[in-house]
């Protein structure tokens, strides 16, 4: 098994394309899912409208290569060949922290994140 992490996919959707671009990623993005993906994500830029990334997290790279030569992707990437500019340039990235807010509202920590520990620190 090869690790795996989040993969980072930027868009770039052209000319008065981005919200139908738009609803083209929400349509391919939970597809990973059924190649064993953690989660998915996308993301449109508030700056520029036309710039858009899709992330998903997998354990396995094998998995996300499944996934991206598809059938399902192949035939996204054929159909709307003309709505975003090439190359599309993945990127692999690994978490290094995360922290949410627990859905009840927290226990006032940053939803049980703990403090980050200064390791000059000793503990007594």
């Amino acid at each position: 098994m090869a690790a795996g992490g989040i993969i980072h996919i930027p868009w770039y959707a052209t000319i008065m394309r981005g919200d139908r671009f738009e609803d083209a990623l929400r349509g391919i993005a939970p597809v990973a899912l059924r190649y064993r993906a953690l989660d998915f994500e996308v993301q449109r830029s508030r700056e520029d409208p036309y710039r858009f990334r899709q992330t998903a997290t997998f354990e396995d790279t094998a998995d996300f290569y499944a996934y991206w030569e598809g059938p399902e992707f192949i035939d996204f990437r054929t159909r709307y060949t003309s709505w975003f500019h090439v190359p599309i340039i993945y990127e692999w990235w690994s978490r290094s922290q995360r922290g949410a807010m627990e859905e009840n509202g927290g226990n006032g920590n940053g939803g049980g994140v703990e403090a980050p520990r200064d390791p000059e620190m000793t503990e007594a």
